[in-house]
């Protein structure tokens, strides 16, 4: 038999070897942690559907950061569950709403701690959906003022980056215009881009307490069966002032992260979400799967097609893991 001059197997004989030449790897400090801030007081209940992820109350969000920050993890994403909704989502830009508070609560404990907020409003409107209603349908318009608004509020509160994650057509502008009108040019917007209508959002709205109350979003968030539309999407929200694009979900969309890897230049965001993470944890709780190879395995997918953040609930126990 004659062996071929190249030997691939060489350079994967030993730990040492495998790690000169390994072309993708995880930092703690390019992963977000997101937190689900509820009212009330020593509040730490876990999300039955997201084993080790739990709804807290403001009071407790710095030591839940400060731990985060001792494994180098630096930045949180945030999302509140007000004590009552209505049908404006008008919690969302309460000067002293659960988020608002929140956010002052992080910055006068942990200043560096990098704060991003989530701008939407399915998790303040009585209905659940992500906008104004008429007729039992989100009106775009109406809704992006309220989302203005609410990204106006969160500044205000001290927030370092805000993302809107509605999927209304314009609203990128809006709150830039918004945000620049009122001396926060500096304000940097993280879109979720391209967001599509997936099944893989269950366990979040058990966390966010944000699931319709009647229909689903198809109606605004994206088909999964379309990538070009994502190019769409994404340049609209560059030519509307975006500073980073976000795509959601992330494992069952790598190509649509390398896709926009390939057409952009803006910092690139993925989320890996709730269904994500649950399917591995409860994979690993029935011992089907090693959940921590599974994890680093899911992770290093996502920043190798092209991710430079991920936002994920892996967050402490990945960076745990790089510590070692």
């Amino acid at each position: 038999m004659v062996y071929p001059e190249y030997r691939p197997r060489r350079m994967r004989r030993n730990e040492a070897l495998r790690s000169l030449i390994r072309e993708t790897s995880l930092s703690a400090a390019q992963l977000v942690y997101p937190l689900f801030i509820v009212p009330g007081k020593k509040v730490k209940k876990e999300v039955s559907s997201m084993p080790g992820v739990h709804q807290i109350s403001v009071d407790q969000i710095a030591i839940e950061a400060k731990e985060l920050q001792t494994l180098g993890v630096n930045a949180v994403i945030l999302f509140g569950i007000p004590e009552k909704k209505d049908g404006l989502g008008s919690g969302a830009h309460d000067q002293d709403g659960i988020v608002q508070r929140a956010i002052r609560e992080l910055k006068n404990k942990i200043p560096e701690l990098l704060v991003i907020t989530d701008v939407c409003l399915c998790e303040y409107t009585d209905h659940g959906h992500c906008g104004f209603l008429v007729n039992d349908e989100v009106d775009n318009d109406t809704t992006l003022e309220i989302l203005a608004k609410t990204a106006l509020s969160h500044a205000k509160a001290g927030a370092d980056l805000v993302a809107p994650s509605d999927m209304m057509d314009g609203r990128v502008a809006e709150i830039r215009a918004t945000l620049d009108e009122n001396n926060f040019e500096m304000m940097p917007i993280m879109s979720y881009a391209v967001k599509y209508a997936s099944a893989y959002y269950g366990p979040f709205r058990d966390a966010a307490e944000s699931t319709p109350q009647f229909g689903d979003r198809r109606a605004y968030q994206m088909d999964p069966a379309n990538s070009r539309e994502a190019l769409r999407e994404a340049t609209l929200d560059v030519d509307e002032g975006a500073d980073v694009l976000m795509v959601k979900p992330a494992l069952a969309y790598l190509d649509i992260i390398a896709r926009l890897r390939d057409e952009f230049d803006l910092p690139l965001a993925a989320y890996q979400v709730s269904g994500e993470y649950a399917m591995i944890k409860a994979a690993e709780a029935k011992g089907w799967i090693d959940g921590e190879r599974v994890m680093q395995e899911a992770l290093l997918s996502i920043k190798r097609a092209g991710a430079d953040i991920i936002i994920t609930y892996f967050a402490k126990e990945m960076a745990r893991l790089l510590m070692k």
